[in-house]
C-alpha cells in the first residue's frame, strides 16, 4: 500500500508509470476520480487529480471528504499537495514555488469536518502543515536549486471567480502572500485524519495586480495556464528527489493530531 499520496491537477496526471486504477468509494460519497497507484522515482505512490481527470470539479464542488477518505482507506500517512497560487506579495513572483505554514480561510459551504454528527472534536490547527516534510522540501529545492520560498500563507477564496481589485488589496494588505481556492478545507481533513500534508504552491500571477504597480496586470486564465505549465517541470523535479527523501518514521506530531481534540463530555 502507498504511505504516500498526492493531490494535483493539470501536468501531473502522467506522473507515475504504469499506474492502476482503483475505485474507491467512501461513506462520503466518491473522490474526484478514481485513485492512481503506481511508481514515481523507485517508490509507490498514490495519485488523486483533486478537479477530476478532465477538470471538470471547481474548487468548490470538489469532493474534499471524499477524496482524504479514499487515500487514508489505501495507507496513505503523508500527502502531497500542488496547488497554482496567486502572489499578493511582491517577493513572491511568478514561476516560484512556495511551501505553505499558514492559511487563512475565506470559504463559505463546504464540508470542513468528519466531526459533523454525533462527536464533537477541536483539532488544533495553530500549525497546520507537516513541519517535517516541510523541512525535507526546503532540502530538496536547495539541492535543485529551485526559486522557492521556505514558508508563506496563503489565502482561500471560494472561487471559481478570481478576486476584485479592492479583495486583492485587502488580502495584501493583511498581509497574506498568496491566494488560493482549494487549501480549504483539504489540509484541515487531513489534520482530521492524522495524515502529514505538505502543501506546495505554485505561483501563477499576481492576482488582480498589485497596488502602486501598474505595469504587473490583473489575472487571467490563460496567463494562469502558461506560467502553471511551466512551473510543472520545477514540480515534478522537486517531487523525484522529494519522495525518495522521505523517511520510514514520522517525526512530527501529525499522527497524534486528535489526541484530546474529542470532547466526551
Amino acid at each position: 500500500m502507498p504511505d504516500i499520496g498526492i493531490i494535483g491537477g493539470s501536468g501531473l496526471y502522467e506522473l507515475l508509470e504504469s499506474p492502476m486504477h482503483l475505485q474507491r468509494d467512501t461513506e462520503y460519497g466518491a473522490p474526484s476520480s478514481e485513485v492512481y497507484v503506481g511508481s514515481f522515482s523507485g517508490t509507490e505512490v498514490a495519485f488523486l487529480p483533486r478537479h477530476g481527470v478532465k477538470h471538470t470539479l471547481p474548487p468548490h464542488l470538489v469532493p474534499y471528504r471524499a477524496n482524504l477518505t479514499a487515500l487514508k482507506s489505501m495507507g496513505v500517512k503523508r500527502i502531497i499537495a500542488t496547488n497554482a497560487v496567486g502572489s499578493l506579495n511582491p517577493e513572491f513572483k511568478p514561476g516560484e514555488l512556495a511551501f505553505f505554514d499558514q492559511f487563512m480561510n475565506m470559504t463559505n459551504g463546504r464540508k470542513d469536518t468528519f466531526y459533523d454528527k454525533d462527536i464533537v472534536a477541536h483539532v488544533s490547527m495553530a500549525d497546520p502543515y507537516c513541519p517535517q516534510m516541510r523541512e525535507i522540501a526546503g532540502k530538496s529545492a536547495d539541492k535543485l536549486g529551485l526559486k522557492h520560498h521556505k514558508e508563506g500563507s496563503v489565502v482561500v477564496i471560494n472561487g471559481p471567480r478570481f478576486s476584485t481589485r479592492a479583495e486583492s488589496r485587502f488580502f495584501s494588505k493583511s498581509g497574506f502572500d498568496m491566494i488560493n481556492m482549494t487549501q480549504y478545507p483539504e489540509v484541515v481533513l487531513a489534520k482530521e485524519l492524522g495524515i502529514c500534508y505538505l502543501g506546495i504552491g505554485l505561483v501563477t500571477d499576481y492576482d488582480a495586480g498589485l497596488e502602486g504597480n501598474s505595469e504587473i496586470k490583473p489575472v487571467s486564465a490563460e496567463a494562469v495556464g502558461k506560467i502553471f505549465a511551466e512551473n510543472i517541470k520545477n514540480v515534478k523535479a522537486l517531487l523525484t528527489d522529494l519522495i525518495p527523501a522521505m523517511p520510514a518514521e514520522r517525526k512530527c506530531t501529525c499522527k497524534n493530531s486528535m489526541d484530546g481534540a474529542i470532547q466526551t463530555k
